[in-house]
């Protein structure tokens, strides 16, 4: 059975009740226990967690998915505890050994020494940006998608302790046009996107 452990990171603060991201997850636990080639487990960043078993989690997990909003252009200040938090935990415990660097030979070798080789990520985002903000000349992000740009630097943390990336799937423009039809519409799209993507290679970032 395929283990997938899936994080909710969508953090309850100001306006934001996180409402978005916990339906992805309970799309996400409808999914995956429909069929009963799967084993899951969750985490919801806003409630008490221990970081060891937290650990275990990502030691456990053949698919780890993340789902975030995108609060000013980076993760919610709890998400990035949360992982501050848990990856130190793994230290030297099943998420990273060290850097991957000997002191022989500084200079090469950095981010290689992952111990979660073998296993899969996914990401997905949600965003206040429509998604022309990131594909027109002359938009706001200059034409740099979302994994490559404001997204690479997490896509890069993943890649230092060993995991692969399965495509991503963002979610655009969902404050000022979450219609009931566009949200429908896009559960219908993410549910595709995940039964395309568990069967299919990793991609490159």
């Amino acid at each position: 059975m395929t283990k997938v452990f899936v994080i909710n990171g969508g953090q309850e603060f100001a306006h934001s009740g996180g409402r978005f991201n916990a339906s992805l997850v309970n799309w996400d636990i409808a999914y995956f226990t429909a069929d009963n080639g799967f084993q899951l487990k969750t985490t919801n960043i806003n409630q008490h967690y221990n970081p060891h078993e937290e650990v275990e989690k990502f030691v456990w997990a053949d698919i780890v998915i993340y789902h975030t909003p995108i609060w000013w252009f980076g993760l919610p200040h709890k998400f990035k505890e949360y992982l501050d938090i848990v990856f130190t935990a793994g230290h030297r415990k099943g998420i990273y050994y060290s850097d991957g660097r000997k002191k022989d030979n500084p200079a090469i070798n950095y981010g290689t020494g992952g111990s979660l080789q073998g296993r899969k990520y996914m990401l997905t985002t949600s965003w206040n940006a429509p998604e022309t903000a990131f594909a027109l000349p002359g938009e706001f992000f200059l034409q740099t998608n979302v994994d490559n740009g404001v997204m690479f630097g997490f896509h890069r943390m993943n890649a230092f302790t060993g995991m692969t990336p399965l495509k991503s799937f963002h979610f655009h423009d969902l404050e000022k046009n979450a219609t009931p039809e566009r949200i429908e519409n896009y559960k219908t799209q993410y549910i595709n996107h995940l039964q395309h993507s568990l069967t299919t290679e990793t991609v490159n970032i």
